[in-house]
């Protein structure tokens, strides 16, 4: 009888996955793989206590590749949510989960932009530079999904909005995306905060309300999207 739970990272197959110790399994008979995606399908599948979850680490991110499972388990589960799901009350459900997220995502879009106008704290003169600033990076890093330091909640929302602004400016002001930069541990690490600190000069000139130069990279950024 096949162990009734595991933990598997991608094998060379996708119906195959590797073990912690290095051991290769393939998917078991009469088994079939559900993929990411429906979150409700792959709880229930993991309530039965039998399945096997297959992952894989990027970094220090966990990106789920799917759940196998008794296709006949999962045959059965996937019936009771289409029965559910073609209910008006499920609709009703629905259509108030939408509603209540989406007005978080714009309560946090309002927040994560207020935040990035206080970490900016451009002089009165440069307000309307500043306002325009908030509102494109806001709009850059906050959609659900992004994958954007404004998405973690790992970090306060100051600092979330401080390291957007700089990843914003690494990206739009600098030649970052077109720099040859070598394979070197810490070379890139290294280029970002040199990067960063001229981002960071920039950022008190308006701070302290000197003439922006004609070739100002941050107000060219900014006007280019007008």
């Amino acid at each position: 009888m096949e162990p009734t739970t595991r933990i598997l990272s991608p094998g060379p197959t996708p119906t195959s996955g590797k073990t912690a110790d290095g051991g290769l399994l393939h998917l078991p008979p009469g088994w079939t793989i559900v993929p990411p995606g429906d979150a409700t399908l792959t709880r229930r599948i993991k309530a039965t206590g039998q399945y096997w979850v297959v992952e894989e680490k990027k970094g220090r991110k966990v990106f789920s590749q799917g759940v196998w499972a008794p296709s006949e388990v999962v045959e059965a589960i996937v019936v009771q949510l289409t029965a559910e799901r073609g209910t008006p009350a499920y609709a009703k459900q629905r259509a108030r989960q939408v509603e209540r997220r989406q007005v978080v995502q714009e309560n946090y879009v309002a927040d994560f932009r207020q935040a990035v106008l206080e970490f900016l704290g451009f002089d009165p003169r440069y307000h309307r530079l500043a306002e325009k600033l908030a509102e494109m990076i806001a709009s850059h890093a906050t959609p659900i999904g992004s994958g954007t330091v404004a998405r973690t909640e790992r970090i306060p929302l100051e600092q979330r909005a401080e390291l957007a602004v700089i990843a914003w400016m690494r990206h739009q002001t600098t030649a970052y995306d077109s720099m040859s930069i070598r394979r070197v541990r810490g070379e890139r690490r290294e280029v970002r905060r040199m990067l960063a600190v001229r981002s960071r000069e920039v950022l008190e000139s308006y701070r302290r309300g000197e003439p922006a130069s004609p070739n100002c990279p941050l107000r060219a950024a900014v006007e280019s999207k007008d």
